[in-house]
């Protein structure tokens, strides 16, 4: 989930940095929109992927990951 919202966001020419890692989730900066992305096992599921990619749309454009 990771790499495919880097490569989209290398490709919009945009930046894709991690902020700080917090007690269960990863914050991560998409050209300034903060976006967190859990480290629970078992967690990255593809509704839960899919919620973050929809997180990502505001700086991606909709449907961005599809």
């Amino acid at each position: 989930m990771v790499r495919k919202i880097r490569k989209a966001t290398r490709e919009a020419g945009l930046t894709w940095d991690l902020e700080r890692e917090g007690g269960r989730h990863s914050i991560y900066s998409l050209d300034g929109l903060r976006i967190p992305i859990g480290r629970h096992p078992g967690e990255v599921g593809n509704r839960y992927a899919e919620m973050v990619y929809r997180q990502c749309e505001p700086k991606l454009g909709k449907g961005w990951w599809r």
